[in-house]
């Protein structure tokens, strides 16, 4: 009987020691934990303001992928429930301006479709039969009609012509394409003379219409834009949309321009911004009906130019732009319920920060500084948002316009973040080329140890107008590296995003020089400033132009790390203008052509010092990046084993410019972080 009391005590005291300490229950964070995360996107307040709907994604290891549906959530972080649960995918959410109904997109009849449901309980019902899959679901003002996207033939007058086109295509036998211009291809995909074009139909049922027949054009733009860039007018006779329409240039134009075109198309789209040859995007209605706010750049054939908020006067009045004097540039937008003030989020040292805007005065203040922050909507008295950071994922948050009673609506992701421990992050400035303040970020391992000696990953952004900012990545997401035993280096180097455009501007013509000179002097200053991570175990990490870094830095700087990591990185910079779809952006970045000024793409070119490489490199690249074609990794590691150099390549048949799929994430986790170990770890 004592033998079984003492089992019993033995038992009831491991439970407790267990209970109790957060480092028995827990683990150190792993790409596991990160794709574990529930993702929540597209959050839409409700009419009334007192509910909001979201997406919310789960990840499927079995299925490779991850599921969508909708939940629903009162403003003040009450009531979660599911609103959708069907195997297939749900997103794309807008309410009803009765506030009883959602329109959504849905996977569920095996293609893109439009569905609705009630919020108060019931069977979704199937609005749209279409032959083509519909994306950008919006919803008019009154509700009387819905408008959404279909890839079409321009020369076709129906979709019905469009999907017997694809039929024939899929059944011929031979599989040749022939093409007279440019775009062939485009992000991860070969373009078969298809537009994204906008129909609008009413939302109960009817024969949609195309609002831009025969415009050789897509709106939303590709590959990332969404409804965002698309708007009903306030009386919903007519839709602004984004477009650009430039014929063979398209290619090398970035003028994208805003078209308004009436609803029952019996008038061709007609452009409102044509004597702008930059960017103009994002309409935005004021509620009262009386501005459209929409962003715009100053400088064609540069996609990284500061976008301004215009103003102008509904239907016809005068334009004026609003933020002129503010050097930041804005994205997502939204008015105030009395359209006195434009809420936008910016890039802000490295932050996303929330700011508001007075129409009036063009004053700018800060909502809200820290974090990500995105998709800013009025709830009655407060600004609805999403935030993350670089240790928690998108949840919903709650504030009040002058920034004060913060209030966390969601906590989706509560149980999983606590299970997992992650490094403190920090964040200090340093003098870098030419004495010019520049900002880094480091991650402590997790269980950090003053004591202790640890060694570094040393990640370089893309872009290169990017930014390693405060956010939850699910590709480079540092806590990999911290839960690793990895302190984490990230410096935003002269070309970085949200420390004015100036700075942004600085390395035009100077890809190899002004970066590199931050990253060595960045890279000595968080060494000399935490004495706890060993100069003497530093690997160097980077994407698209972090990975041209990567290469430049192993001919420029070759004595300085034990190993190297380069994913889809240029090795040449002149070829890579061949090579590649966009091409306003080298054009821009290299100051012309290559046949126009060959010194832009020769001066800081990695390959002219392959002769100088002897640092270890693991090199990973996707067949489908069509931005930095496979062809450059491929030549890089040819190099790396013809000059005898310890090298691995990684490559992935089925993945574009990132990784994407959660099993080939955990791949490729496991082989950097495994190349990492085997060079750095004592």
């Amino acid at each position: 009987m004592r033998v079984i009391c003492l089992l019993f005590f033995i038992i009831h005291m491991t439970v407790a020691v267990c209970a109790s300490d957060p480092a028995v229950r827990t683990h150190p964070f792993s790409v596991h934990d990160m794709l574990a995360m529930d993702r929540i996107s597209d959050p839409q307040v409700s009419p009334d303001g007192k509910s909001i709907v979201f997406v919310l994604r789960k990840t499927d290891l079995e299925a490779n992928g991850g599921s969508n549906d909708l939940w629903l959530i009162g403003v003040d972080g009450n009531g979660l429930r599911r609103l959708t649960s069907h195997t297939e995918g749900d997103f794309n959410p807008r309410w009803a301006p009765d506030g009883r109904t959602i329109y959504f997109i849905s996977t569920r009849s095996e293609s893109s479709q439009v569905w609705r449901i009630r919020i108060d309980g019931g069977e979704a019902e199937q609005i749209t039969d279409e032959p083509l899959d519909v994306a950008n679901l919006l919803i008019s003002p009154d509700g009387r009609h819905i408008a959404f996207t279909m890839e079409v033939f321009p020369d076709c007058n129906t979709v019905e012509c469009a999907k017997e086109r694809l039929d024939e295509t899929e059944a011929k036998k031979a599989t040749g394409r022939i093409y007279d211009r440019i775009f062939i291809r485009h992000w991860d995909t070969w373009k078969d003379g298809r537009r994204s074009h906008l129909f609008v139909m009413p939302s109960d049922a009817g024969k949609p219409i195309d609002l831009m027949p025969g415009m050789d054009a897509d709106t939303p733009s590709k590959p990332f834009g969404g409804p965002e860039e698309i708007t009903f007018t306030p009386d919903g006779k007519a839709i602004i949309f984004s477009a650009r329409d430039v014929g063979r240039q398209e290619p090398w134009s970035t003028d994208f321009d805003l078209y308004q075109v009436p609803i029952d198309g019996s008038s061709p789209p007609k452009c409102l911004t044509e004597e702008n040859k930059a960017w103009d995007t994002n309409p935005v209605f004021s509620p009262d009906g009386r501005v459209l706010a929409y962003l715009a750049m100053a400088r064609p054939g540069y996609e990284s130019d500061r976008f301004r908020i215009i103003l102008q006067k509904w239907p016809r009045g005068r334009r004026r732009i609003l933020t002129e004097n503010w050097d930041r540039s804005p994205s997502s937008l939204c008015f105030s319920d009395d359209s006195k003030t434009i809420y936008a989020t910016a890039a802000n040292t490295g932050q996303k920060s929330l700011f508001a805007i007075d129409v009036k005065t063009a004053l700018v203040r800060t909502v809200v500084k820290e974090g990500s922050i995105s998709s800013p909507d009025i709830a009655g008295k407060r600004i609805i948002y999403g935030a993350c950071s670089m240790t928690s994922p998108v949840e919903l948050y709650s504030v009040r316009p002058d920034g004060g009673n913060v209030r966390q609506v969601t906590k989706i992701n509560a149980e999983k973040i606590a299970a997992a421990r992650m490094g403190e992050y920090e964040q200090f400035s340093f003098e870098g080329f030419n004495g010019e303040k520049v900002y880094c970020y480091i991650v402590k391992p997790v269980d950090f140890n003053p004591r202790k000696k640890y060694p570094v990953a040393f990640l370089i952004h893309g872009g290169p107008q990017g930014s390693f900012g405060n956010t939850f990545h699910y590709r480079w997401n540092p806590q990999a590296y911290a839960g690793a035993g990895y302190a984490a280096v990230m410096v935003d180097f002269h070309g970085s995003t949200g420390y004015g455009q100036p700075f942004t501007d600085s390395i035009r013509g100077d890809w190899g020089g002004k970066p590199l000179e931050d990253l060595q002097k960045g890279l000595a200053a968080a060494l000399k400033r935490y004495p706890w991570m060993d100069g003497d175990r530093v690997g160097a990490l980077g994407a698209s132009f972090g990975g041209y870094m990567v290469n430049w830095i192993a001919g420029k700087w070759p004595d300085r790390f034990r190993c190297l990591v380069n994913h889809d990185g240029n090795l040449d910079e002149r070829m890579a203008y061949f090579d590649t779809e966009e091409l306003w952006f080298p054009e821009w970045d290299h100051l012309g052509t290559p046949w126009e000024n060959p010194d832009g793409y020769e001066k800081h070119n990695p390959v002219n010092y392959v002769k100088n490489w002897k640092t270890p490199m693991l090199v990973i690249h996707g067949a489908l990046d069509f931005r930095v074609v496979d062809t450059q990794g491929l030549s890089t590691f040819n190099a790396l084993q013809r000059l005898g150099i310890e090298s691995r390549l990684l490559y992935f048949p089925d993945e574009n410019h990132w990784v994407l799929k959660p099993n080939n994430s955990i791949l490729w986790h496991e082989t950097v972080i495994g190349w990492l170990d085997r060079w750095l770890k004592k």
